[in-house]
């Protein structure tokens, strides 16, 4: 049975008989996805991912009452979607099968900056029939954003990103745009993201952290953010907290982090 057979019958429906069409059938086929397509097409027939209502998804409380299927290909031929929203999910022999039988598949892109955002939201909201949504959402997250800081970099404080499980990000990555547009000068000048060395930090300390994904209890409960070294040479030093719901995926959210951290200043 083909994908398309359900969407087909919508328009046969319409056309014979002036019934109402069913509503847009979305495959999310992961968490980033999930946060995409609640917001810009709540009003869809969603399928979202298991993990989205986990406590690191931004949308957790409008996904709750959703349905959840494994993004698997037994579930899309199952579900008959019309549009299959995508970050990093779906394995290859799903993803081929999908553009054979001619299903729409949006990717999210990795954005690296908040243009980037921009880009995605425009990307998925067009593919769903969205584009008011979309550009609605753009405006939130300018809003959102804090005022670019007049001040020269050289003036600007410096802060280290550090996770629970003992990363950190240089240039090339969202998070340095975060801690741009709050106002801070990134500490890491090497590009991407990178294991932090204990010892390194010990000899040459940051002057201030921002922590991510400290708030997950059970996450990374040995990771070498936790390192007892770490947290003692932290203390006193946190500019700001960032929830992981805020970090996990090149959404719109990573304005709200921008200024939550700006607080911190």
């Amino acid at each position: 049975m083909r994908f398309a057979i359900g969407a087909l019958a919508g328009v046969i429906l319409v056309a014979a008989g002036g019934a109402e069409a069913r509503p847009l059938r979305v495959l999310s086929l992961d968490q980033c996805a999930d946060q995409y397509v609640l917001a810009l097409a709540p009003d869809a027939d969603l399928a979202l991912s298991p993990r989205a209502d986990d406590p690191d998804a931004w949308m957790k409380a409008a996904a709750a009452g959703r349905r959840r299927v494994r993004p698997t290909l037994e579930a899309a031929i199952a579900f008959q979607p019309d549009v299959v929203v995508r970050y990093w999910g779906g394995e290859p022999r799903l993803l081929a099968r999908l553009e054979a039988e001619g299903v729409r598949v949006l990717t999210i892109e990795d954005a690296t900056d908040f243009e980037g955002v921009r880009a995605d939201i425009r990307t998925v909201s067009n593919g769903l029939g969205e584009a008011d949504r979309g550009e609605a959402l753009i405006l939130r997250m300018n809003a959102t954003l804090p005022d670019r800081p007049a001040e020269e970099a050289a003036a600007r404080p410096r802060a280290q990103y550090l996770t629970a499980g003992g990363f950190t990000a240089g240039k090339g990555t969202l998070v340095d745009a975060i801690l741009s547009a709050a106002g801070f000068v990134n500490a890491v000048e090497a590009p991407f993201f990178m294991p932090v060395s204990i010892e390194r930090m010990v000899l040459s300390p940051p002057r201030r952290f921002v922590l991510g994904f400290f708030d997950q209890a059970r996450g990374d409960w040995r990771g070498a953010g936790r390192h007892p070294v770490l947290q003692r040479l932290a203390r006193g030093r946190v500019a700001a907290r960032l929830p992981a719901a805020a970090l996990t995926c090149p959404g719109w959210f990573a304005a709200d982090a921008a200024a939550m951290l700006k607080d911190g200043l």
